[in-house]
């Protein structure tokens, strides 16, 4: 009986202790992600990525649980960028100004007026999107999704057609687009570098008459109930990126790899469309609180690409890459003379 029961609880003992074992293997397997975005909660990107974080938590059965930071909450892309490197965050959405701190290259694709439309800015991203993924994922990242987050416009106090008349105006840009800063004040624009959390206190005073910025940001900061006219032309894409520190990328079993990135590809393919939808009504609903859309002919969107094709030689090797735009140049002219 002794026997039996020493058997026994042997047993016992020996069921628990691999109980114990197993919760703690996963307890190493649990892989916590904090993923950091700029971006507003209750936009398309912000739906996004929560829409991500529920299907990698589904398709790693719980072992992947991503944690959503958004609209600045972790910090600007400055900080998120470092706290990136640094692994305090796992993950996070960078725009094209926090790339460049990367890859500097990158911001030749949003040199003002070079890339004009959607179709213009797909041509270039299929060129250089891997070569630019691949520079990223050998500096300690990985790129895991692409987004064209709208158009940088200009939102101004009063009408705004042409360079004359942007040039009599202090226009306000965030102190992160030095580059593009130096470019315009080269051409004798009035640049007021602000925060962007006081566009709107700047917008209210003398201080700032204009500013540079997507609908997006406009809308959800309401600069237009200030900055009542915005001109249609395009100035440049805002583009965004979602990246994971390679850190955690290595820790996640390669079994679950494969749905992940479908599940990331699936997503990115229907967010572009949902974001020019999205920025599409955004700019309606401003427009029944005000805002008007001044809504330039081609002869004053050809004055903007003029005064811009004269300036651009120096801006090149300083402000952008020479190289980066050389190609892109090569790719749009082939484009735009394509029907010529």
């Amino acid at each position: 009986m002794k026997k039996m029961i020493g058997t026994a609880s042997f047993k016992t003992v020996l069921f628990a202790v691999l109980i114990i074992m197993s919760g703690t293997v996963f307890a190493q397997q649990k892989i916590t992600v904090k993923l950091a975005s700029v971006v507003p909660e209750d936009t398309p990107f912000g739906v996004v990525l929560n829409q991500l974080a529920a299907e990698w938590r589904r398709i790693t059965n719980g072992e992947i649980d991503v944690i959503v930071y958004h609209n600045k909450t972790a910090g600007k892309e400055p900080d998120v960028l470092r706290n990136l490197r640094s692994n305090q965050l796992q993950a996070g959405v960078l725009s094209t100004f926090g790339l460049k701190e990367i890859v500097p290259e990158i911001i030749g694709i949003s040199c003002p007026f070079l890339i004009r439309d959607n179709e213009e800015l797909a041509l270039v991203m299929n060129e250089f999107k891997s070569e630019i993924e691949a520079k990223i994922n050998s500096r300690g990242l990985h790129v895991l999704a692409w987004a064209n987050i709208g158009w940088v416009k200009f939102f101004s106090k009063t009408p705004m057609l042409l360079p004359a008349d942007l040039k009599r105006m202090k226009l306000g840009t965030s102190s992160d687009l030095e580059e593009i800063n130096r470019a315009f004040r080269s051409m004798g624009f009035q640049m007021v570098s602000v925060n962007t959390d006081d566009m709107l206190i700047a917008l209210s005073s003398p201080m700032v008459d204009a500013v540079y910025q997507s609908p997006l940001v406009v809308g959800g900061m309401q600069i237009f109930g200030v900055a009542k006219n915005m001109a249609s032309i395009n100035i440049a894409p805002f583009l965004g990126a979602v990246l994971i520190n390679q850190r955690t990328w290595n820790r996640i079993p390669e079994k679950y790899k494969p749905q992940m990135m479908e599940a990331v590809r699936r997503i990115e393919r229907n967010l572009d469309q949902s974001i020019q939808v999205f920025e599409d009504d955004l700019i309606k609903m401003m427009g029944t609180y005000g805002l008007v859309v001044n809504q330039l002919t081609p002869a004053q969107e050809k004055v903007w690409y003029d005064e811009f094709t004269r300036a651009m030689p120096s801006m090149i090797g300083s402000v952008i890459d020479r190289s980066m735009h050389s190609r892109i140049e090569a790719i749009l002219n082939r484009h735009r003379n394509k029907g010529n």
